[in-house]
This record gives structure tokens, C-alpha cells and sequence, in this order.
């Protein structure tokens, strides 16, 4: 039987785990060879804490993530996996009438894009932001928060 969402988020494993990468490639594009891949609550814990009226995008919760481990970088693939899997997890315990839930929808991907992976997809996503008062414009077929760079959570 497959895990839930909940369970995917709970599930540690030996994280946070740092890897020394030798592609020449990933050492030029990311600044050096230690590649840290957090676990899943690291994401949960920080996309928990934007508040309403703020967003975040996976790059700044990627490089909060590499400072906290002492790592050069984090891992891009299991950040995007991770982010999907707190907002899925969220969704679950709200259709199940729980508690502590996540604003998943504050969570941007690149250049404040809106992520279709979300439960309920761009349009679920872009009715929740614009009930905070964001304004969320369409490039082509994607959509993005207007000026989201002014409306950055900073991650101390």
C-alpha cells in the first residue's frame, strides 16, 4: 500500500544527508561540491512560517537550507519534490478535518511563479494568493505574483 502524503512528510530517513557532488558542471553553476538533501518537515517547518500577505520561492528556502547545513547547495530535485509533498501533506489533514495546516500557495517557484503541481492546481493557487492581495498576472500560459520580489519572506 502506498504511503500517504502525511507519512512522506514524516519519513526522515538518514536526512539531512551532504553528498560531495564531482560534476564539474554542478560545481561551476552552484559555487562548490557539498550538496546538502534536507528532509521533508525542513520544508514544512519553513513554508509554515510565511506569513499571510508574504511569499517565498523554492530558491530562497533552497539557499536558508544549505546555510542551516553548512552545505554549498541544496538538492533541487528533492527541494521541488519536498515542497510538493508539505502542500499535498496539508491538503490531506484539511480533508480530513485536521489541524496544522500549511499556506502551501505562498510557496512560488522561480521568478514567482505559480506551481501547477499544487492541489487543485494554478487556479486553486491563484484564488488564494489573490484573497491575501496579491495580483497574479499571466506570461504566455504561465502565471506569476505580480512584483513578488517586494514581497519576499526574509528567512533569518
Amino acid at each position: 500500500m502506498a504511503k500517504t502524503f502525511n507519512e512522506k512528510l514524516n519519513t526522515k530517513g538518514d536526512l539531512p544527508k551532504i553528498e560531495a557532488v564531482n560534476d564539474p558542471r554542478a560545481i561551476a553553476k552552484f559555487g562548490g561540491v557539498n550538496m546538502v538533501v534536507a528532509p521533508p518537515m525542513d520544508y514544512n517547518d519553513i513554508m509554515k512560517s510565511i506569513p499571510k500577505g508574504q511569499v517565498i520561492t523554492g530558491k530562497e528556502i533552497r539557499e536558508y537550507i544549505a546555510k542551516k547545513y553548512q552545505a554549498d547547495y541544496t538538492c533541487g530535485l528533492t527541494a521541488g519534490i519536498f515542497i510538493n509533498i508539505v502542500a499535498r501533506a496539508s491538503k490531506e489533514r484539511e480533508n480530513a478535518g485536521g489541524k496544522d495546516l500549511v499556506a502551501f500557495w505562498r510557496t512560488l517557484k522561480k521568478d514567482g511563479q505559480l506551481n501547477e503541481k499544487y492541489p487543485g492546481g494554478i487556479d486553486n493557487q491563484r484564488s488564494l494568493l489573490e484573497a491575501e492581495g496579491h495580483e497574479v498576472i499571466a506570461k504566455g500560459k504561465k502565471y506569476f505574483v505580480k512584483d513578488y520580489q517586494d514581497k519576499l519572506y526574509n528567512l533569518k
